[in-house]
């Protein structure tokens, strides 16, 4: 292991959005064991803090490529587009009038039916938008288009935790 790869190298995956979570599954877990602290207690305490950052390492590294969204994102950062979600919030016109019309459906929503309706909705813009973002990332190599698809899906992420906030209130 290398602490100079990035997290594909490190997996030994091709570096794309497309992957397999079973590989990187097993991956993590094969990775894990041959760095696991215990494996080195017989070469002492430094021999296990090595260990130790290199599971943290792994561990983060996993984390990034298992889940769709951060992988785009840490794709995007290393071909040199960072995401800047911070302080770039710049969205297509049509994208922040289906934001608008889901902020008032969610204020409206008075029933769980209701909020399924939307989160069925939103699962279905993020299924579009994940899709967009392999096409633009694997085929494309569109980075900065990627960006852009990027901002959208952590806007989508953050409507998606807002509809299950909203049902935790319909519950009480």
């Amino acid at each position: 292991m290398n602490l100079q790869s990035d997290d594909f190298q490190l997996f030994g995956v091709a570096r794309g959005f497309a992957q397999d979570r079973a590989v990187l599954d097993a991956r993590w877990k094969d990775l894990q064991r041959e760095a696991h602290p215990d494996r080195f207690a017989a070469q002492g305490a430094a021999a296990q803090r090595v260990a130790m950052q290199w599971s943290v390492r792994i561990n983060e590294a996993y984390q990034r490529l298992k889940d769709p969204l951060k992988r785009a994102a840490y794709l995007c950062e290393l071909h040199g587009a960072p995401i800047r979600a911070e302080d770039n919030t710049a969205m297509p016109a049509a994208f922040l009038m289906q934001q608008m019309q889901w902020r008032e459906a969610l204020g409206e929503a008075a029933s769980v039916a209701e909020l399924d309706a939307l989160d069925d909705e939103t699962q279905a813009a993020r299924s579009a938008a994940l899709a967009r973002c392999g096409e633009l990332i694997d085929e494309r190599q569109d980075w900065a288009g990627a960006a852009r698809e990027v901002r959208s899906l952590m806007f989508i992420a953050r409507f998606a935790r807002d509809i299950d906030s909203r049902r935790e209130q319909l519950g009480q």
